[in-house]
């Protein structure tokens, strides 16, 4: 039996503050009507208000109840980019996953913050769902795709699909367009990086599949990608390698390798002895 997953992921202007649940509605109403063969639908990180901790509320709160309602409506999976998420041991920088009957299944608290721009607490925990029966699926935020540790955690705990919701407006995008490449091959895996625009980032969203292809791509304008994701293809470069040589997973598995970067510790490392503290750079 084969399983595929329709998704999309969308590149949309962010306003910075309120006014963007109408415009995420408006899209969802779009990929309802013109790609009714989409199941999951993915936003920009921090499309909800933009980056501003003074809108941060409890998850569940009054604009994840909106969401769930949403999702509800249009009978899709809904991963809304993320929010500011008010706890009582601070602010996180939050994505929800929620299912067509509008219940938040899970949440990821981003783990690499943007330092020192970057303010929030950082999460501790990594995160996988199921879609029953079809996929599973991981999640990680933005500058998370920087450390391959991450997506190879995922990997590990049985990610087919990684979603990456990005706000990335610096002159470094391309690399992330790179790495996204990089995770995809790595772990041969689906990968997902959807950026913003406008107070929301400099577009350029992704979606990359098991081998390193790109399937789908944005440039600076609004946009929806979708992809019709055959999670067959998954297995099948892992079992028989990419471009049918590398068997990439299988040889991380079967390697008899000790890191001593994990082992004994980062600050043991030569490479790191040098480093400074995470500032701006003066001009």
């Amino acid at each position: 039996m084969s399983r595929t997953i329709g998704i999309a992921g969308v590149q949309m202007e962010v306003l910075a503050g309120e006014g963007n649940i109408a415009n995420i509605e408006k899209r969802l109403i779009q990929i309802h009507q013109e790609t009714p063969w989409v199941e999951l639908v993915l936003f920009s990180e921090l499309c909800v208000f933009g980056n501003h901790p003074k809108y941060a509320e409890p998850v569940p709160g009054k604009t994840t109840d909106i969401l769930c309602s949403l999702a509800q409506q249009y009978g899709l999976w809904l991963v809304p980019g993320s929010i500011n998420e008010q706890t009582e041991n601070g602010i996180f920088n939050t994505a929800v996953v929620i299912n067509p009957k509008g219940e938040i299944v899970t949440r990821y608290q981003k783990m690499y913050p943007w330092r020192p721009a970057e303010k929030c607490v950082s999460g501790d925990k990594f995160c996988v769902f199921d879609i029953p029966g079809r996929a599973r699926i991981g999640l990680c935020i933005c500058y998370d795709q920087w450390f391959p540790e991450v997506a190879r955690q995922l990997t590990w705990m049985g990610a087919e699909v990684i979603l990456c919701p990005t706000m990335t407006s610096t002159p470094d995008r391309p690399q992330e367009l790179i790495l996204s490449q990089a995770n995809a091959i790595a772990n041969q895996l689906y990968f997902v990086n959807i950026n913003g625009l406008g107070h929301g980032g400099n577009g350029q969203s992704i979606i990359v599949d098991p081998q390193g292809n790109i399937i789908a791509q944005e440039t600076d304008q609004e946009g929806i990608l979708t992809a019709k994701m055959d999670l067959g293809k998954v297995a099948d470069v892992r079992e028989n390698g990419t471009m049918g040589a590398s068997q990439v997973l299988k040889s991380f598995r079967d390697g008899d390798v000790s890191f001593p970067v994990y082992s004994q510790g980062i600050m043991t490392g030569e490479g790191f002895k040098g480093l400074g503290s995470i500032e701006k750079k003066k001009n």
